[in-house]
Formats: structure tokens, sequence, C-alpha cells
């Protein structure tokens, strides 16, 4: 079942082209930090082009029961008051974040400085999910915690009443958890340092140097060193946010592997730490070109325009840049299929711990659908059958997650039959106007 209702059973089939603009909504990384910094800034901030999906509503309500004041005008600007650092206030109830592991492990880092206790739960798939990952580092500020079994939710913390500064290497390439220490070492007094060894996007360390945070990052031997100066006063901002590169993946995948198809997909964010998917499609010889290249609110901004791309060929992605499209995996995985030849992905054990385990859920869709599929605990090959080589004809199960769902719909307008998928409810949690935005294109996406 839906963690939001009752299952909504899809199916997608092959049809028409694809054709027009796609106006994906806004970045669901930056949204949910908007908000966050927002709530912990002196003033009012204000926001356009926020995502609207559930993930980031649980995460703004979440900032109203720390004290915040958020509000949406009819024309769908935001306007955040802070409470400033360390003025978060004890919620009265548990804070709910539905099926979203950003907001959940953003949300422990920004109060866990503060002497506040926190009850957090999500749906099932979120209380399914590790949390120790965060609440580890977090304990070294003198944040303590106590959850079910294996470190989930649901889970209470008891911030610091005086907590220390840290220096912490993450152990695995995720911006959650970096982003998580760096938003404790907001109200912890002197200089807190994160290391990562390999580069995960970077919307966190940018916008805190927009709100005002002394913060610098330096490349050495252990990697990137990302130093923050304690306790700063953050300033309000007025952010735009630009629109989300993991959600403009569907339908630029979906049009490269649709005949006749060419997609304009406006604003969206080429944040070289989010980039990844794009440079490989291109690697395997799709039609994919940038359009305007700009800068908006920091972040390089570009249009997209993708064309159907009949000859693209398997290829070796790079394990090093797999955080820089950690999410996009799976519907990588569909052009894969038809593409001519082996797709091999390694490094990429963190997609086992997702809102599902996506290689073993993507790789069974794949396989009822014709495609062959090998798979390891941190590696995963699809050999392409070639652009309309997937039969299809299968019933795909999404276990809660929205990107399964999504990336087996596109699938099935390039199936020589119909794909079908047993919950498309979760779409909702970060793309709520997909089915809409998809059948506008073109694509013969319904329900039932």
């Amino acid at each position: 079942m839906s963690g939001h209702g009752d299952p909504v059973p899809m199916m997608a089939r092959k049809g028409g082209a694809l054709t027009g603009e796609a106006h994906v909504p806004g970045d669901k990384s930056i949204s949910h930090r908007s908000l966050i910094l927002g709530a912990m800034a002196v003033g009012e901030t204000r926001i356009t082009g926020l995502l609207e999906g559930q993930d980031v509503l649980d995460t703004a309500k979440a900032m109203r029961a720390f004290g915040a004041e958020v509000t949406r005008d009819d024309d769908g600007t935001w306007h955040v008051h802070g409470v400033g650092t360390g003025g978060f206030a004890e919620p009265e109830d548990v804070i709910d974040c539905g099926n979203s592991g950003t907001g959940v492990r953003l949300i422990m880092g920004a109060m866990a400085t503060t002497p506040i206790t926190v009850t957090f739960t999500g749906d099932a798939s979120l209380r399914s999910r590790p949390m120790a990952r965060v609440t580890d580092p977090l304990a070294l500020f003198g944040c303590r915690s106590v959850g079910r079994a294996g470190g989930r939710l649901p889970m209470t913390l008891v911030g610091a009443a005086e907590p220390l500064p840290v220096r912490y290497t993450v152990p695995v390439p995720s911006a959650q958890v970096k982003s998580a220490v760096l938003l404790a070492g907001l109200n912890a007094p002197g200089q807190t340092v994160v290391i990562e060894a390999e580069a995960t996007r970077d919307h966190t360390e940018r916008m805190l140097a927009g709100f005002g945070a002394e913060i610098t990052t330096e490349v050495t031997d252990e990697g990137r060193v990302i130093t923050l100066t304690g306790q700063p006063e953050l300033v309000p901002q007025t952010i735009t946010v630009p629109r989300d590169p993991s959600s403009a993946a569907f339908p630029v995948c979906a049009a490269l592997i649709t005949e006749g198809s060419d997609v304009l997909v406006p604003n969206i964010g080429l944040n070289p730490t989010r980039a990844g998917l794009f440079e490989t499609l291109i690697e395997m010889g799709a039609d994919l070109t940038y359009e305007n290249p700009r800068e908006e609110g920091g972040e390089p901004v570009a249009d997209l325009r993708a064309r159907y791309s009949p000859d693209m060929k398997g290829v070796e992605v790079p394990p090093a840049r797999a955080a820089s499209m950690i999410d996009e995996y799976p519907i990588l995985s569909v052009v894969a299929a038809n593409a001519e030849g082996p797709t091999v992905m390694r490094g990429v054990k963190e997609l086992r711990v997702k809102e599902s385990d996506r290689i073993a859920a993507m790789a069974d869709g794949l396989r009822a659908c014709g495609v062959e599929v090998e798979d390891g605990p941190d590696w995963w090959i699809v050999h392409g059958r070639g652009m309309g080589g997937v039969k299809g004809g299968a019933t795909c199960a999404t276990h809660l997650d929205h990107r399964i769902a999504m990336s087996f719909l596109c699938l099935g307008l390039s199936t020589q039959e119909p794909v079908g998928v047993d919950d498309g409810g979760p779409i909702a949690t970060s793309f709520p106007i997909f089915e809409g935005l998809m059948r506008d294109l073109g694509a013969e996406i319904e329900r039932g």
C-alpha cells in the first residue's frame, strides 16, 4: 500500500512522440534547505518556485512546529519568518516527515544542538530506513537519540545543551549526512569541519554562504574539507528555486526512448554535483543539448532539449560519478535497457538504502519486462536490447518508491507491450504534476 492512501495502479503504453515544454517542479533538495535555513535565520525569507510535493510540505509543517512562521501566498510565494540559530522551540507533537529521508535527516541535524526533545516518524518506507548514519555523528555534538532496532524510526532525539564543535569524516558519499552535520554545527561554538572523500551535492554549502554563514571548502589529500564557523546570525534571503534536475530526468529520458520526440525542459539546475545523469546520457549518444546557460541564485541553470536517440550505446558509468546522480540510476537503467549493449553501474550501494532497495526493485521489474540484469551489493549491469527491443507486459512493484514508479511508467512508453506499476501514489511526494505533465507531452499514461 501507499504511505499516502490506497494504492493507485497505473499503466503506460507506447503511443506517439513526446513534444512540447516540460515545466518540472522546483528542486527538492534546494526547497528543503530553503525552508530549514529560513527558519534558522532572523527575519523573513521569501521563496519562489518551491516544490510543493508532500516531502517539502512535511518539512514546512515541521518548521512551523519548531516555532517559525511559514505561510504561502496565492501566487505560490512562500514566506518564512525565522527564529534564529538555536531558537527552535520544542514541538508539541511528533514530527512526521512522511516519505522524506532528506527532510528527516536535515531536520535532525538542524535541531541536534538545541536543548529540545523531538520525536520523529514517517511512513512505512521511511520507518524502514537507517538513521544511525546521521545520529552517530550528531552524538559527537552531544545529541542523544533512541529509536527502534537498527536505528530506525520512530526515534526521539534530545538536543545537546552544551554542544561541542565536531571534525567528522563522512564514511559514505552522502549529502544528507554532510548537511545534517553542517546544520548541527550552526549552533555549536568554534569550527565544525566535515571531510568527504567524494564530492556530493553542495547545495547546503552554497546556501549557508548565501545566508551569511562563514564557510569554506578546500580540496586536500583527505578530500573536500568543509569548515563552518558556528553561531552566526543568519541573514534572511530571497530565493528563486531552480527546477529539479532529478524531476527533469523523467521527461528527458522518456523523450530519448520515444520515437519522434523533441522535448524542452526549461530552467533546470545544473549544479555540477547533480548533473552526472546528463553527462552519462551524452556519453551514451543521447541527443541532449543545453540552451541559454545562465546563473540564478548562485546555481548554474540552463534549458535542456532532449530528442529521440535511437542509436545510444551502453557505457560504464565511473563510480566517482555516483554521488552526482544517485537518485537517477533507476531512470538511467530504463534508458540502458533501450541502448545497445551493457551499461555497467558500480559504486552504487547507496541505492540499496533509499526509499526502497532501488537496485533490487529495478532489476526485478526490468527482468519481468524481458531485460537481462546482473546485480551485486555495490553494482549492477543492464544488458540493453536496443531501441524498441524491450518486451514489457509486466506490472512492476514500486515498494512505496516514487522514482521506481516514474521510471517504469517511462519505460512503458517504449516497450512492445504496456508496463504497469502496482502503486503510483508515492509519486506525489516529489513530483505531484508528473502524470499531467507527461500526458500534456503526449504520453499514454492512465490509472487503473
